[in-house]
């Protein structure tokens, strides 16, 4: 990999999706204290953890046509604008109300991440390295969950009891900024470019990223765009896409990860374990999930994209099995923790890695930060409502949720296997052609 490819990748990746996974996670660290401090019913903790989700789902939906529009690289920018005032305004936060607001306007730039940083990573990587790169979005994610959990652990040690909760959401600020700052020193897509008619200023964007062969790829892309039968996503013309990139989404809620993750203390809790031991535990599944990751971006551009989704879906589905039985006979808790490790390498190794890069791929340039969008807007409904009935499924039956998340799997390797294409390997421009057969 030439250097000027890596730092357009790792600055647009790195940082946007560590963010996104901190703000995912660090929630969990602090959801015992905003009860106590807001007297919290089920509900509006539910409504409290979810209300980022709903800022999410408005940022995936609107972050398409922006993208296409003003280019994924400005509109990223903004991005980190919305991530630097959610983390400063969650800090200072003098009442409920200004938190979900404040909690809402993170879910903007989480929502809006999740579409931009895959698509602009898509766009500038080969082909035979598209899945790693675009992969590396998914690892900074998993690495921010982990720094969620780690920095959850490491402030409710040094700071006193009334400030903590406030202090977790500060930390924000600083990968915020830093996102802010290298976002200034790289390119537009050269693909984005293209379409948008500028082909000089597209030649030289893939000099600076060290395209080799320069001219020929930029002709190469330029008659794919001309060959692209609309710049309109329409249900007529990319329907498969479209229904691809929904049932991606959907699945990856489904196997009821956010969830987890959201309430990881709380099912602590629930089983019996205390604070710092919740808190440690949760360190661990961190971690796991950012080791998982890794590895599987040694595999995806080797086995492809739908083995991993097959493997994943079938030992997902015996590690919540188990969990459902633990949970629900109220017995064997101190193998909860190594059914959930299980449960979270199994997701890291399949959906986790898979996600963020498949749907980038199969929608033709034109189109595809708005394809992108249906994709992660999907994922976001599916997110907000299982987060938001998690706590009241679970206050009924903690057995419940995670029976349910376990059917789901089998549903989703039976769909895998019938419908998904592999496309590991297959060109942009040759996505569109590969979609329709």
């Amino acid at each position: 990999m030439n250097r000027g490819l890596f730092l357009a990748s790792i600055s647009s990746a790195a940082l946007a999706g560590l963010l996104f996974g901190f703000d995912t996670a660090v929630i969990s660290g602090v959801t015992a204290d905003l009860r106590n401090v807001y007297s919290l019913s089920p509900a509006a903790l539910g409504a409290t953890v979810s209300s980022a989700l709903i800022g999410t789902l408005i940022g995936a939906l609107c972050a398409g046509v922006v993208g296409d529009r003003y280019g994924s690289r400005d509109a990223l920018r903004w991005m980190a604008v919305l991530y630097l005032v959610s983390g400063l305004g969650c800090a200072v936060a003098w009442n409920w109300p200004a938190l979900l607001i404040f909690r809402f306007i993170g879910g903007l730039a989480i929502g809006g991440s999740s579409v931009l940083a895959p698509v602009y990573i898509a766009e500038i990587a080969p082909p035979q390295r598209r899945g790693m790169l675009v992969g590396l979005f998914q690892i900074n994610i998993v690495a921010g969950i982990l720094i969620a959990y780690l920095s959850n652990f490491l402030v409710g040690q040094v700071m006193p009891d009334e400030a903590e909760w406030r202090w977790k959401f500060a930390v924000t600020i600083v990968p915020a900024m830093l996102l802010l700052g290298m976002l200034l020193y790289i390119p537009h897509s050269p693909r984005w470019l293209i379409a948008k008619g500028r082909a000089a200023e597209a030649l030289e964007a893939l000099r600076r990223i060290g395209m080799p062969d320069a001219r020929g790829t930029l002709e190469e892309i330029r008659q794919s765009t001309h060959a692209t039968s609309s710049n309109r996503l329409s249900w007529h013309q990319h329907r498969k896409p479209i229904l691809l990139a929904v049932a991606i989404a959907m699945f990856n809620q489904l196997a009821g990860i956010n969830a987890i993750l959201y309430y990881l203390n709380d099912i602590f809790a629930a089983a019996g374990f205390g604070r710092v031991s919740s808190d440690l535990q949760a360190v661990a599944i961190g971690a796991t999930n950012l080791v998982f990751t890794l590895i599987a971006m040694l595999f995806i551009d080797r086995v492809g994209r739908r083995r991993l989704l097959l493997v994943g879906a079938v030992g997902m589905f015996i590690c919540l099995t188990f969990v459902a039985g633990i949970m629900g006979m109220d017995r064997g808790h101190e193998w909860l923790i190594v059914t959930l490790i299980g449960f979270i390498a199994f997701f890291a190794f399949s959906q986790g890695a898979v996600i963020w890069v498949y749907i980038s791929e199969i929608f033709p340039t034109p189109v595809r930060a708005r394809g992108q969008s249906i994709g992660s807007s999907t994922h976001w409904i599916m997110n907000a409502l299982i987060t938001f009935l998690f706590p009241l499924v679970a206050a009924q039956s903690k057995a419940a949720p995670f029976a349910f998340f376990a059917a789901m799997m089998v549903l989703q390797f039976l769909v895998v296997l019938r419908y998904f294409p592999e496309t590991k390997g297959a060109k942009l421009e040759d996505m569109e052609a590969l979609m329709n057969r």
